[in-house]
């Protein structure tokens, strides 16, 4: 008997396997595809990658759409911050992509077809580790895949590789974004700011707060994005997914749609808490001021390109987390500001936490590269800023005490796939 069992078990597993393979259109995709969810999410070994079957069951209900929505060719960049990032207002701004030539190049069809043979990060394995897919599986992968949270591609070193940072020339930071302060630290020790961005259906991002009291611009080319914000203020385990409710798949932007979202839009939500929701369209690009927490999930396939940054008017918030999360990155990017910015170091010294630092005194910040995610004297360990966000995988390090985003923090080796 128990040898019939094995038997019907292990006729079960290969018919499942079958039914894999042959949902793809190329031959290697299958395999591809196995490593890179076994690498990005080994605690789905044994449970499976569709096991819930969200692909037949989880609908959005019609969004609440609440967003300002402005005319980003009208506004100036004095008028935005006075109206939306001093205050810290998000808003959808519009017409800002309108010359790019990513609305031409970033169709599925020719990404697919000018990157095929290019990796790109799908997610992140046990020990921090990129995991990447060449775009010609991940392109099937994306059009044929059933699973309850795919993976998703968040990349953040498309601009740095030789045969993928074409892409960056592609788009344009508007201009209300256009001053970056973390512009004048060296590019190799300022933190991981601008990633490509490319998922089907249910895939997206769990609710966090970007790293380092950053605001973030996300510009949407492709597809449709539901978006959920909540303010700064909000309690943690408020816009958490209680216990019980995580189940196998617990940082995941879909988990947290089917849980925490019914209870922002129910009318005991508080109301000094009121979420701000909105379906975010082809052309359209978002602000995410400092702080405010967040949840997308994608409608459909996506493309997109967002970074963080940090400009006059968050820096009071940027700089004391720096340098509580980034020591060595805060003296080198103090000494660059001091020369070519001494304007900002009012802002700088009163901050709560700015240290008195001698501009004369050399360091060595080579231990605070962003391609360094372990160098303990110089991680993200606020509890607003660190940790892992769901996107292709789940939390890991400082997880239980942390809600930031893990793609936003740091550049990590490489799994090809």
């Amino acid at each position: 008997m128990f040898a019939f069992a094995s038997e019907f078990l292990d006729d079960m597993k290969r018919q499942l396997m079958s039914l894999g393979k042959d949902r793809y259109s190329l031959p290697r995709t299958y395999k591809r595809v196995s490593y890179a969810q076994e690498k990005a999410r080994s605690e789905l070994r044994k449970f499976g990658w569709d096991t819930l079957g969200y692909a037949e069951s989880f609908k959005l209900p019609p969004p609440k759409d609440t967003i300002q929505r402005i005319d980003g060719r009208t506004i100036s960049v004095e008028e935005f911050r006075r109206d939306f990032e001093r205050p810290r207002v998000p808003v959808i701004l519009t017409g800002l992509t309108d010359d790019w030539a990513a609305n031409e190049k970033w169709t599925l069809d020719r990404l697919s077809k000018k990157y095929r043979n290019q990796n790109f990060k799908c997610g992140e394995d046990d020990h921090g580790n990129s995991v990447r897919m060449k775009m010609k599986y991940y392109h099937d992968y994306m059009l044929n895949n059933r699973d309850d949270s795919p993976l998703y591609i968040f990349d953040s070193s498309f601009a740095e590789r030789r045969k993928t940072k074409k892409l960056s020339e592609d788009y344009k930071v508007p201009k209300f974004f256009e001053d970056d302060l973390f512009n004048y630290a060296d590019s190799k020790k300022r933190p991981p700011h601008r990633w490509f961005v490319m998922g089907p259906d249910r895939s997206g991002t769990s609710i966090h707060i970007d790293p380092l009291g950053t605001s973030a611009w996300n510009s949407l080319l492709v597809g449709y994005k539901r978006w959920v914000l909540i303010p700064p203020n909000t309690p943690r385990d408020y816009v958490k997914p209680m216990s019980h409710e995580k189940g196998k798949h617990p940082n995941e932007g879909i988990t947290w749609f089917r849980t925490v979202y019914n209870r922002v839009r129910s009318p005991s939500w508080p109301q000094e808490y009121a979420a701000i929701e909105c379906r975010q369209g082809p052309g359209e690009t978002m602000f995410v001021p400092s702080g405010w927490w967040h949840v997308v999930i994608n409608e459909g396939f996506t493309v997109a390109v967002t970074h963080n940054y940090c400009s006059v008017e968050n820096l009071h918030l940027v700089w004391p987390k720096t340098v509580k999360g980034r020591p060595k990155l805060s003296k080198h990017w103090r000494k660059r500001l001091a020369a070519e910015r001494p304007e900002v170091l009012e802002i700088i010294n009163s901050s709560s936490a700015a240290p008195l630092y001698n501009l004369n005194e050399s360091s060595s910040d080579s231990s605070s590269s962003s391609s360094s995610s372990d160098d303990s004297s110089d991680s993200d360990t606020d509890d607003e800023d660190s940790g892992r966000c769901g996107i292709g995988g789940r939390k890991r390090r400082n997880d239980e005490r942390t809600s930031g985003c893990p793609e936003k923090m740091h550049y990590s080796p490489n799994l090809m796939v």
